[in-house]
């Protein structure tokens, strides 16, 4: 058989259950950190509920994928997990979803690997919304898990370092409301409203301009070039002003 013939024939079953999405669809992809519990407590024992070396593997991660190679004019990352959107029109692949998933996947784990001096692996699940409401809600759900996670987080931790067992403490917030959580914190000296934003909050990744000194090459004069860069926002903020906030993003994914 010609090789022309062969690769065809061959072909039909990598991309037969190739699926596109539609032009005009929003895209959020979620990237969760694969077995990070035992990476992070086991393998690398960063400090417990919340590390900063970890929290700059992360950002630097969202970094990178924002630089490679797709339009993403918004990112955020809580906990062991990165969120992105996407241009509206952003057409890298054709807009073939298993591309987007497994290069996305791949590049995450790839950036997260150098940096932590291990292997590290993300899975990545892919969120078609038809319309902006949707897109704003999307990143108001993560928001409010990574608040959720936050005091639950530092409650277990605060029963661990007092005596309690992983089972015990589990069991014991099983049975508290959000007040209660609160207050046993605050029994033992900690007050969730005064711990950091993003910590609570999650961290958001956004593109700014800036000015650069730069040299007209026509001229020959000193000018001020206007440049674009990623900028890490340690202090997001919540609710309605974030839902606000949330807003311009989306905007600049209709027209940047």
């Amino acid at each position: 058989m010609k090789f022309d013939d062969l690769d065809q024939k061959m072909r039909l079953f990598e991309t037969a259950n190739d699926q596109c999405a539609l032009p005009g669809i929003w895209i959020i992809a979620r990237i969760d950190g694969r077995s990070f519990t035992r990476l992070t407590k086991e393998i690398h024992k960063f400090e417990a509920p919340y590390d900063e070396q970890f929290r700059e593997h992360m950002v630097a991660t969202v970094l990178h994928l924002m630089n490679c190679g797709f339009r993403i004019p918004y990112g955020y990352t809580q906990s062991d997990e990165i969120s992105l959107l996407f241009h509206k029109e952003e057409g890298l692949f054709d807009r073939k979803l298993r591309k987007w998933v497994s290069v996305l996947a791949g590049e995450a784990s790839a950036a997260f690997s150098i940096r932590l001096g291990v292997a590290a692996a993300f899975d990545c699940r892919l969120s078609q919304l038809t319309d902006e409401t949707l897109v704003r809600d999307y990143f108001l759900w993560r928001q409010e898990d990574a608040h959720r996670n936050a005091l639950n987080a530092h409650c277990y931790w605060t029963l661990r370092s007092n005596g309690s067992l992983g089972q015990q403490a589990t069991e014991r917030l099983l049975r508290l409301s959000v007040s209660d959580k609160n207050e046993l914190l605050f029994s033992h000296g900690v007050n969730f409203g005064k711990l950091p934003n993003w910590q609570k909050r999650g961290i958001g990744v956004v593109w700014e301009n800036y000015e650069k000194p730069a040299i007209n090459p026509k001229t020959g004069q000193a000018v001020k070039a206007i440049r674009r860069r990623l900028k890490a926002e340690y202090e997001l903020p919540a609710r309605a002003d974030y839902a606000s906030f949330l807003e311009q993003r989306i905007q600049e994914a209709k027209t940047n």
